[in-house]
């Protein structure tokens, strides 16, 4: 039976769908399913933002397929592994978990990498440059993920 693992960030638009997109490049998908989700419900149905769609196409990954979709407690039943983006993210996951097998089954994507960085900061609102820097971020945890797996 195929690993399930699911990307979370608030909106689903930025960090996750690239997470999703990224970490699918390097894995076999008949072992690996990866999909994302947001906290939030700002864009249920959207496709990414436009600049994370620009930098996955840079590196050869193509996200604009994707569809953003919120978080639900049963996401806790379907996945095995859930990787949240930063703090704000691991709290609103974890607070829906109906029990402490749930509870383990998240993580903070970082957490996979030795770089002293807890979080993978929202590029959103950032300077220019935040989506390059947010896409090495996140590649180099799947990396780490995927020695793992």
């Amino acid at each position: 039976m195929a690993k399930r693992i699911l990307m979370v960030c608030l909106g689903n638009i930025c960090r996750s769908p690239l997470a999703e997109g990224i970490l699918q490049s390097k894995v076999d998908p008949e072992k690996v399913v990866v999909d994302s989700a947001g906290t939030g419900s700002y864009h249920i149905g959207n496709r990414p933002d436009e600049r994370s769609i620009e930098v996955g196409r840079k590196y050869g990954i193509d996200i604009s397929h994707q569809r953003c979709r919120q978080f639900s407690s049963k996401d806790f039943d379907n996945f095995d592994i859930i990787y949240t983006m930063d703090q704000s993210n691991y709290r609103n996951v974890i607070s829906l978990a109906r029990n402490k097998e749930q509870a383990q089954k998240v993580k903070m994507l970082l957490e996979e990498m030795e770089s002293g960085i807890r979080e993978v900061p929202d590029p959103y609102y950032g300077p220019g440059d935040g989506f390059e820097k947010v896409f090495h971020l996140i590649d180099k945890a799947c990396s780490e993920i995927v020695k793992k797996l």
